[in-house]
């Protein structure tokens, strides 16, 4: 037989079968082992925190909840003291102020991200850059002022037009509003869920713009001549190359800014009228969220009223942890988010 053959076996063969492949090691040196400590001590203090925190607001949280139980999270009215409350109304009104906020802000930062990283002038792009990272730095507390003393009164005719001609979509309507009287009252329109989460939008979408901006900006310059080449207009490269590669840099912008506007406190506090009842019609006066709770009653809870809060508080926790970490893992999936990776 043919060495190699059926049947045959090369000298030395059972050797090379028992062998295993060596591990190649390579001693990566003092620095290269100390900033692995510290990049490593540094992500376990962020978790050990994040888990002191939610340890914290579980434990001064226990009181209410135990007495509560399930009811905690069907109850919309908020009496700690008689026994009778929950964190249904609250809970919705702030999904609602973070909804209307995500869809105020994601169009108007993916406008705005574009323009900076495709369309505008090397001299103006910078500044534009500068401008939105100041935007976004900007407190809450100017942010609540300016929607109270400017935009409240400036929004009012849109939010009755809306409901005028909306007003036939549930979420729309508006109870006690006469869209046929011209004389009617305005007053039912004010501090809204509406009006609270366009100003909650406005601060949320700097942050949005940013992180789109910088994932639109490392999209491969050779796709992008490659789509040039081929005949594509400026518009046809954005939306072969850019917008497909950005896509969980713009998923994982808009679910910050989601958990942005979950927790937005003091803007909302100083916009919203707080109401304990299920308010689905955003345009209408009245809402609340779990921030602007804990702000607005804080300072007059008895023991088991603060322990009522921290459920509360815990329950935003959690609720923000779950989109943190489903962005995360979108993210994480795309392309953009690989190449961020490595």
């Amino acid at each position: 037989m043919r060495p190699g053959s059926p049947g045959t076996s090369l000298p030395g063969s059972a050797a090379f079968a028992d062998d295993v492949p060596r591990r190649l090691y390579a001693d990566p040196g003092v620095p290269d082992r100390v900033f692995r400590a510290v990049a490593r001590s540094g992500g376990g203090f962020v978790l050990a925190v994040m888990l002191l925190v939610g340890g914290f607001l579980l434990l001064r949280a226990w009181q209410a909840l135990d007495r509560a139980g399930w009811s905690f999270l069907t109850t919309a009215a908020w009496q700690p003291d008689t026994g009778n409350f929950g964190i249904a109304a609250i809970l919705v009104g702030t999904v609602l102020i973070a909804l209307v906020a995500i869809t105020v802000a994601v169009p108007l930062a993916l406008g705005a991200a574009l323009y900076i990283s495709e369309y505008a002038p090397a001299r103006l792009r910078r500044t534009l850059i500068s401008v939105v990272d100041l935007m976004a730095a900007v407190p809450s507390v100017v942010y609540g002022l300016w929607g109270v003393f400017f935009l409240e009164g400036k929004v009012l005719p849109t939010a009755r037009w809306i409901a005028t001609y909306l007003g036939w979509i549930p979420v729309f309507e508006v109870d006690g509003a006469d869209p046929r009287d011209p004389l009617a009252p305005e007053t039912v329109y004010t501090s809204s869920t509406f009006i609270a989460g366009l100003v909650v939008g406005m601060m949320v979408a700097p942050i949005i713009c940013s992180i789109m901006r910088e994932v639109f900006s490392q999209a491969p310059a050779g796709e992008r001549e490659g789509a040039y080449a081929l005949g594509a207009t400026r518009w046809g490269m954005i939306r072969s190359v850019v917008l497909p590669f950005g896509k969980g840099g713009m998923i994982g912008g808009t679910m910050l800014g989601l958990g942005r506007a979950l927790g937005e406190t003091i803007a909302v506090f100083m916009l919203i009228s707080p109401v304990f009842t299920v308010q689905w019609h955003v345009l209408q006066s009245g809402t609340s969220s779990v921030s602007s709770l804990i702000a607005l009653r804080y300072g007059e809870a008895s023991e088991f009223s603060l322990s009522a809060l921290m459920a509360a508080g815990f329950a935003l926790f959690v609720m923000t942890l779950i989109v943190n970490f489903a962005a995360s893992s979108i993210v994480a999936r795309s392309r953009s988010g690989a190449a961020s990776d490595a």
